[in-house]
């Protein structure tokens, strides 16, 4: 009785240029469904070409929630982001229609999903300026070994550039004794309130998805890559939204420091590590269902495939209530 009260949920996910965006579109077609992001960078604000955020076009009038919202100074954390998002599936649910979440930012699925909650830890601001004084003299990697040190696992889902975080990762070891790795296991004791449907997006061939990211690149910049980047770094971004691909690897260009073919590079490059770092976080969820486009061959028979996989794990779509 207890799984049938559980609210489903698909999920679409994978790592960056894999096709997630297309195929929740076509599912959210197939099943009544509406679309929540689970991309911690395309929720900014004009933040558009480097994100790949879905044009009105590829959204197709399927909505689309938790997009655009934030200014590009603000941060965002992934407790905020995990508590709108259960709002959004409930009020999707309400409307009777299917949830689906699509995205290729790990932790913030996991946090949803499984229901994690994060404890309030309390805040010690001389130990956090300890960390940030570190940073200063010795680098930021000096302060994430530290995390790895003491939580390697919240360490491997937290980007090393990304201090504020690593920060608050080793504030909430400091000033509680629990690490957040550790506080995340137990709050998986509480029993997720969804019936779930993971479908998981890649390549046999690694390559293929390689060549994938080079070509959007090549396409981010006709889109007008660097007019944003530009514009991005001008007005200032916080340290979340700094995390976004495609606009300080452009720095030493706009600066005359190096060519713009150096640069693009440097934009593959991380786009590749970045996938990389997707696949190997999603790898260790046995319940996400993979299915290799490369291998599959059109976008029918990959729909067809997908929608059988949801049907398999109980999903069969919401009801119009028009």
């Amino acid at each position: 009785m207890a799984e049938e009260r559980r609210q489903p949920l698909l999920v679409i996910l994978g790592p960056t240029a894999s096709g997630k965006t297309r195929l929740g579109v076509a599912m959210a077609k197939a099943l009544q469904g509406e679309v929540i992001s689970a991309d911690s960078m395309q929720m900014y604000k004009r933040m558009n070409i480097a994100t790949a955020k879905p044009t009105v076009e590829e959204m197709d009038g399927i909505p689309h929630h938790l997009m655009d919202f934030l200014e590009p100074d603000q941060n965002f954390s992934v407790a905020e982001y995990a508590a709108l998002a259960r709002s959004c599936i409930s009020q999707v649910a309400a409307r009777g229609h299917l949830p689906i979440l699509v995205g290729g930012t790990g932790l913030y699925i996991n946090t949803v999903v499984d229901n994690i909650t994060f404890s309030q830890a309390p805040s010690d601001e001389a130990y956090r300026e300890q960390l940030r004084c570190l940073a200063r003299k010795e680098g930021v990697l000096a302060v994430y070994s530290q995390l790895q040190q003491v939580d390697p696992e919240s360490a491997a889902a937290i980007h090393p550039n990304n201090l504020g975080r690593v920060i608050r990762a080793l504030e909430v070891f400091h000033t509680t004794g629990i690490t957040m790795t550790e506080q995340r296991r137990r709050s998986r004791l509480i029993p997720s309130p969804y019936q779930l449907s993971m479908i998981g997006l890649c390549c046999r061939d690694r390559q293929k998805l390689y060549d994938r990211i080079d070509r959007r690149v090549d396409e981010m910049v006709r889109q007008g890559l660097l007019e944003e980047a530009e514009e991005m770094l001008e007005r200032g971004l916080s340290v979340t939204a700094a995390q976004a691909i495609g606009y300080k690897e452009l720095k030493g260009y706009f600066a005359g420091e190096e060519s713009l073919d150096t640069a693009l590079e440097r934009i593959r490059q991380e786009s590749r590590r970045y996938a990389k770092r997707q696949l190997t976080w999603f790898r260790r969820d046995q319940r996400i269902h993979w299915l290799e486009t490369d291998l599959l061959g059109d976008f029918e028979h990959l729909l067809e495939r997908a929608l059988s996989l949801a049907a398999e794990d109980g999903i069969t779509g919401g009801r119009h209530e028009e």
